[in-house]
């Protein structure tokens, strides 16, 4: 089952080793991991999804509440969240296929951030679903280059 974590953590060196250290020692691969600071000086919030049994990632999840710089771990599963993540895709893009592309885009309420005589850099933003259904579409095209955030993740205001 699909586990997205987000785990307040002080921002010291050394923390993402500890963490990412718990999911290596019980075998379980981190499928995207994200990093950022929060509005608390000194204080960072990592989004982590993986993919595990129940009990296993439950295990997880009372070691990190152990880790002196873990502050608080959510499982997103045990609540409603929002969810995002976003891709960048440079794809090559021709006169005759151009047009295309950008219709594309258009459906998937994408951006085009760059472009050159040859290539088209797309921004999208979205659910896992989207983002995929965006790289599949601009698939046949060509794809030159990816870069994907992984997801990040927020509990809804109203539970």
């Amino acid at each position: 089952m699909r586990h997205v974590l987000s785990i307040l953590v002080e921002n010291e060196p050394g923390v993402l080793s500890r963490v990412s250290g718990l999911f290596s020692g019980r075998g379980f691969n981190i499928e995207s991991l994200n990093v950022g600071p929060t509005l608390e000086p000194g204080v960072s919030l990592m989004t982590i999804t993986t993919v595990g049994e129940n009990a296993i990632i439950e295990q997880i999840i009372k070691q990190l509440r152990k880790v002196v710089t873990v502050i608080k771990v959510v499982d997103m599963l045990d609540c409603k969240a929002v969810e995002r993540e976003m891709v960048l895709v440079k794809v090559n893009a021709t006169e005759t296929n151009r047009a295309e592309i950008l219709r594309i885009s258009d459906i998937f309420r994408c951006k085009v951030v760059d472009v050159s005589h040859d290539e088209m850099t797309i921004e999208a933003t979205g659910d896992k679903d989207k983002v995929g259904a965006v790289v599949a579409m601009l698939q046949r095209f060509g794809i030159k280059e990816i870069a994907r955030t992984g997801t990040v993740a927020m509990r809804r205001s109203m539970q």
